[in-house]
């Protein structure tokens, strides 16, 4: 191997461990820390980091610590990294279970996301690290949905830095084909149920994820009246985490709101459901997945995932769906991405 090939493979190992970290719940720094060593050691000549590494130098790096550097170190000499060794014993457990129980059936028949972030909003890492840790799950496509502008505390898009994100989708979708990258967006739902976006610029997104960000604690009625309006809308293809709970750190309740109401209207107007898997989400609850069931509401499963392990969190959401007897033939991203182009692009709606 050349010395080109032993950074790529520290680079590769402080990546993975990232994501290893993040996909168990790690707090975000210590991922943060492993990402940005990566970006640092990606950058140096070959022969300079061998350099450093026979040194003991390496900590002369921006961005590499006394652990990072332990990292690089050993593998640039192919050597074993204990750290990275234990993450993969450690989530080879936590994957184990039965293959063929009902979340595992739904878990395996799943084919892509529908909600993920990047740094454009407040996402951990670029566009082009959450697809590719997309692909290495097996997935088939994932939608970017970053934050919509008035969702400020999270540097949500402008229509102008959205239609730039458009173009660099369609840029990685052709470097990554077949995997397929759709363009989306999570977008507020606004105090009157309107939609916190261009409604031109929304007609071209592949997804529209609309969700609740402020003013959780309005009224019954009022709270149900602003979720009917935006789930009415026809460019609401899925109502992201609906009750806005927060089940960990600065928890929080859920919203009050009529859900047979509001589920019926996703019924009738054929928009998902969505099944939040974030541990901190599991949103909705599981009183309110029944009112849905019955309400005949299609879902889709996705990560909610802000860095790129997060996006392995959709075990969680299988659970609670098979929990409530939500088969794949209910789940939308048990689809292909060209079906849920089609199942978003309701022509008669959109006219």
């Amino acid at each position: 191997m050349t010395a080109a090939d032993d950074r790529d493979r520290a680079v590769a190992t402080l990546r993975r461990i990232a994501f290893l970290l993040e996909r168990a719940q790690a707090s975000s720094y210590r991922p943060a820390a492993y990402r940005a060593a990566a970006r640092a050691v990606e950058r140096q000549e070959p022969d300079r980091l061998h350099a450093l590494a026979a040194a003991g130098a390496l900590t002369e790096l921006p961005a590499v610590g006394a652990k990072t550097a332990d990292v690089v170190a050993r593998a640039l000499a192919g050597r074993p990294v204990a750290v990275l060794d234990g993450l993969e014993q450690e989530a080879a457990a936590a994957a184990a279970g039965t293959p063929d129980d009902a979340a595992g059936v739904l878990l395996a028949a799943l084919r892509g996301d529908l909600h993920a972030h990047t740094d454009a909003s407040d996402g951990a890492t670029p566009m082009q690290e959450m697809v590719l840790a997309a692909l290495e799950l097996g997935h088939d496509y994932l939608a970017i949905t970053d934050h919509s502008p008035r969702l400020t505390v999270a540097n949500g898009l402008s229509a102008a830095r959205l239609r730039a994100q458009l173009g660099q989708v369609e840029a990685l979708r052709r470097a990554v084909a077949p995997f397929d990258v759709l363009t989306g967006i999570e977008v507020d739902v606004l105090d009157d149920g309107g939609l916190d976006q261009d409604p031109a610029l929304l007609d071209e997104l592949d997804v529209v994820v609309a969700s609740v960000h402020s003013k959780l604690r309005m009224d019954r009625a009022s709270m149900t009246a602003r979720m009917l309006a935006a789930v009415r809308n026809p460019r609401t293809d899925v109502l992201g985490h609906c009750t806005g709970r927060r089940l960990t750190g600065r928890q929080r309740p859920p919203s009050e709101f009529d859900a047979e109401a509001v589920f019926a209207a996703c019924a009738e107007h054929g928009v998902a459901v969505e099944i939040n898997s974030r541990p901190d989400r599991l949103d909705p609850p599981h009183a309110l997945l029944d009112v849905a069931v019955a309400a005949g509401c299609e879902f889709t499963i996705d990560s909610d995932a802000h860095a790129p392990g997060q996006l392995a969190w959709l075990r969680a959401g299988c659970e609670r769906a098979a929990a409530h007897g939500i088969g794949p033939d209910r789940v939308v991203t048990t689809r292909t991405a060209d079906d849920v182009r089609a199942r978003g692009h309701r022509a008669p709606a959109r006219a």
